[in-house]
């Protein structure tokens, strides 16, 4: 564009520039939208300049242009709106969305700038205009004379403009390739509305907020349904606001929670619209009359408040005519015939890929600064936060009501007090702290969100006693289950009360293909959980959810006819929080022995994925509960839970442990004259001992385990035993003897459904094949060993087998890939908390052979740049690593002349 130097005088075109929506735009787009808002200024000054006009400030997304000639400054807009609808953005729907506004006035610029109202004048006309709209007022379209080809200005009529007096006539733009159809102009005679005012910032729900308006371009009545403090109200209305230019007889709210009386709903609904009874007439028919021949919007909010009264009113707006829409926000609908039910969910917990907050995070960033009077969250705060915001499920007002409490309490201190271990008493006694609820009587409806405790008591009165109870009883329950886990409770045919729940937004219901699944907001579970305990029905209940988790862990282990499957431990994944909740409950109030049965039976699970040290906090705990309760158990049961405390210290580093437990195991499984168990206990001995450089006793204690095993018939109980023994023998060179070994122990594996998806025969093979120098037979083990621990869930065992595999690029000469390997194993070690285990000495040995090839600058990058890979990719990584016939000059399979 010109200089300052040249700002036109006289006659002069004043153009307002800014971006619709631009605070949307910067929440969906995050940092990424400086580059967007920086490209928009550079496409917008490219085609501006076409009409020499003279840019005299940028603030945010606007711009302020001067233009000497009105023709050349339409010009140049229309020619901006194609170049901004033509330019190649990031994403369609990012594509900023620019208003216009132009008006010519006469002016003379003073030291670089124009005072005049005719700037403030074009000011309010680029304030009428809508993103994409070019706006002129009168005198640009007169001074503007005959456009060029099918640009034309299309006459809107009179309009007031904020701030002065009389009405202004204003015009359209129309060209080619401009879009033409647009909502009346945003002006003080835009329709009016009774829309609440916020009085603070609407923070996410960006892809909401959209998804709502598509769905009010296809259907006129839209209910939002959603659990207490979900934000349905507030979603609403501000989507209202955006769409009040669209509806010519205005946007209407009215909030049923304030009527106290049935009978005042229509009342209160036409005070809103402005209609006044007529006599002899129904006032429901005189607000249905109305509505004919009108375009408006009703929000209805809260008419779970007055549910019939609420349904009929709606019914008889869409019945009289095609001009009325209906966003109705409650928490149960109003089933009506044409009733769109869009469920709102709470905001999302998970962070963006880009490090970016959480939308749940984000709003307790936003009102957390506001509680602490401006002062932000510190960084150190970020996990506290994304702990409350995941213990309180994204739910709106639990997070507006435990930003309040932020400024009395830190981060840390609520984070603890909310978390679902402290109890439902904790969670409301935090969030609702110096706040009273008002007492049950005629304000009760409104004052219903002021406590969380108090919006959940106005859902759960209005269930009947079968659905309140089914509640109750799901609150035992940490994450989604499906249907068979809801009857696994007990109390009769759950359909009925669990649709009723579904209904009234209290339960989550999921849809599946196979099978849908429910779950409980943490809110709803809490406030469930102390009317379970209030009812006198919680040992039962949580003792029935006990036995539920056992039931799943065993059925890990089989398939629908009940016989023995490969176990894999992804499926026992899903029932961690579950596991947590009923070892809760057995460690403090419930049967301890039923704890250590759950505990004990994902011994494995534990030990893969890096909960060793957690598992042996429970069971410390339930032996202490044990003692407490005087509970009687049985030898077998003593020695297998002995046992597995024994192989989680083993996994933890704590040797000392691992012993003192195994030896409690052996007494125990003696005691219990049982053959198999008491094998399975003495064949764990030998790891320990080794790590504690007894070698030779470990040797011994092996081979006598397996010898004896053998003569009992069990040999497949005694696996843990040779596979130490084939440690013990490749250690000290002996390999024929540990393949021997290995060979007899591979079928015996095969047998064992617990064991055989870890395939340690092949992993130690390979092992045996990279001391022998044989890269191909060491290949084509570890690749099996890998490929099925990764798809049976074994992460700890995959993890070594990722260092076997950089030991065997590294014998192929692959140093590079092998440093990547050495460097994710390393890391998902760490994240594992895995202690260094038999291989330990033997890959740090490795490593340096491989740091002495490369370097250390090499080495060091190549190991950090494996360090960021997850598991998965690793062992991508890994399997990709080609087979050692196929790389290039192998002569395996050559023949000579």
């Amino acid at each position: 564009m010109s200089a300052r130097m040249h700002l036109p005088g006289g006659l002069v075109t004043f153009l307002f520039t800014d971006i619709e929506g631009s605070t949307r735009l910067a929440q969906m787009l995050g940092a990424d939208y400086r580059s967007v808002l920086t490209e928009h200024r550079r496409v917008l000054r490219r085609a501006l300049s076409t009409g020499d006009g003279v840019e005299l400030f940028t603030e945010g997304d606007s711009l302020f242009v001067a233009f000497a000639d009105a023709n050349a400054a339409l010009c140049a807009c229309a020619a901006a709106q194609r170049a901004l609808s033509e330019h190649r953005w990031p994403r369609p729907q990012v594509r900023p969305r620019v208003r216009m506004g132009l008006h010519t006035g006469f002016a003379e610029p003073v030291a670089g700038e124009y005072a005049s109202p005719e700037v403030h004048r074009a000011a309010r006309v680029a304030a009428a205009a809508h993103g994409g709209q070019i706006l002129c007022s009168a005198a640009t379209a007169a001074s503007a004379g005959d456009l060029p080809g099918d640009t034309v200005l299309c006459d809107l009529g009179l309009y007031r403009l904020r701030g002065f007096d009389g009405r202004e006539r204003l015009f359209q733009l129309v060209s080619p390739g401009l879009d033409r159809d647009f909502p009346r102009p945003r002006t003080v005679d835009c329709p009016p509305h009774n829309l609440p005012t916020p009085v603070t910032s609407f923070v996410g729900r960006v892809g909401e907020q959209e998804r709502l308006r598509e769905l009010l371009q296809a259907h006129r009545l839209v209910t939002v349904a959603g659990a207490a403090g979900a934000g349905k109200t507030r979603l609403a209305v501000q989507v209202a606001r955006d769409l009040a230019g669209e509806y010519p007889d205005g946007v209407w709210f009215v909030d049923l929670a304030g009527v106290d009386d049935t009978q005042r709903v229509g009342a209160t609904v036409a005070a809103a619209l402005g209609v006044r009874p007529e006599p002899g007439r129904p006032l429901v028919q005189t607000i249905a009359d109305h509505a004919v021949g009108h375009r408006l919007l009703l929000i209805l909010d809260t008419c779970d408040a007055h549910l019939t009264a609420a349904s009929g009113l709606v019914a008889r707006l869409l019945g009289a005519g095609p001009g009325t829409q209906v966003i109705a926000t409650t928490r149960e609908p109003l089933g009506l015939p044409g009733e769109l039910v869009w469920r709102l969910a709470p905001l999302g917990v998970d962070g963006g890929g880009d490090g970016a907050p959480s939308e749940a995070v984000s709003l307790l960033l936003d009102r957390t600064a506001a509680a602490r009077g401006g002062q932000p969250a510190t960084g150190g705060e970020l996990p506290y936060l994304d702990r409350i915001a995941r213990a309180l499920s994204g739910l709106p007002l639990a997070l507006e009501l435990a930003a309040s409490v932020l400024g009395t309490l830190s981060a840390g201190e609520l984070a603890a007090r909310v978390d679902d271990g402290s109890g439902p008493a904790g969670l409301f006694a935090a969030l609702d702290a110096g706040r009273r609820s008002t007492p049950a009587g005629q304000a009760e409806a409104a004052d219903r969100n002021r406590t969380l405790r108090a919006a959940l008591d106005w859902s759960y009165r209005a269930l009947d006693r079968p659905a309140a109870r089914l509640l109750r009883r799901m609150s035992v329950f940490a994450g989604p289950v499906t249907l068979p886990a809801i009857e696994w409770l007990g109390g009769g045919d759950p359909l009925d009360p669990l649709a009723s729940l579904v209904d009234r937004s209290l339960v989550q219901a999921e849809p599946r293909a196979d099978a849908a699944t429910y779950r409980m907001l943490g809110p709803v579970r809490a406030y469930a959980a102390g009317a379970l305990r209030d009812t006198g029905e919680e040992e039962v209940v949580r003792d029935r959810h006990v036995e539920w988790c056992l039931r799943q862990i065993q059925a890990a282990h089989t398939d629908p006819n009940g016989r023995a499957v490969t176990l894999s431990l992804y499926a026992l994944d899903p029932l961690a929080e579950e596991v947590r909740g009923a070892l809760r409950w057995t460690s403090t109030h419930g049967l301890g022995r039923a704890g250590l049965g759950v505990a004990a039976a994902l011994d494995q699970w534990w030990c893969e994925r890096g909960l060793a040290r957690e598992a042996r906090v429970w069971m410390l705990r339930l032996y202490g509960r044990i003692r407490d309760t005087a509970e009687r158990l049985t030898d077998a049961e003593l020695a297998t839970a002995y046992h597995v405390h024994a192989l989680a210290a083993g996994v933890d580093g704590d040797h000392a442990e691992q012993l003192r437990f195994a030896q409690r195991a052996e007494a125990a499984a003696r005691r219990a004259d049982d053959v198999g168990l008491l094998v399975r206990v003495l064949a764990g001995r030998g790891a320990p001992l080794v790590a504690m450089e007894r070698t030779g006793d470990a040797e011994r204690s092996c081979r006598q385990v397996a010898a004896w095993a053998r003569r009992e018939g069990v040999p497949g109980d005694a696996l843990s035993a040779v596979y130490t023994l084939a440690h013990i023998l490749m250690r000290r060179g002996a390999l024929d003897e540990a393949a021997d070994l290995l060979a007899t122990a591979r079928p015996l594996e095969a047998s064992r459904p617990a064991e055989r998806g870890r395939r340690t025969v092949d992993m130690l093979l390979g092992l045996v094949a990279l001391r022998r120098g044989d890269v191909v037979a060491a290949h084509d083990h570890l690749t099996v060993a890998l490929r099925s621990r990764m798809g049976f869930g074994f992460h700890a065992c995959a993890c070594e087998t990722l260092n076997a595999v950089a030991v065997r690029c590294l014998t192929a000469e692959d140093p590079l890939t092998a440093a990547r390997l050495f460097g994710a194993a390393q890391a998902v070690r760490a994240r594992l908390r895995l202690a260094a285990g038999l291989n330990g000495a033997y890959w740090h040995e490795q490593q340096a052979v491989a740091r002495a090839v490369l370097g250390d600058v090499v080495f060091d990058a190549a190991y950090a740049e494996g360090a960021t890979l997850t598991l998965e990719d690793a062992a991508a990584v890994a399997l990709t690593v080609e087979h050692p016939d196929l790389v290039a000059g192998s002569d395996r399979f050559s023949h000579s002349s």
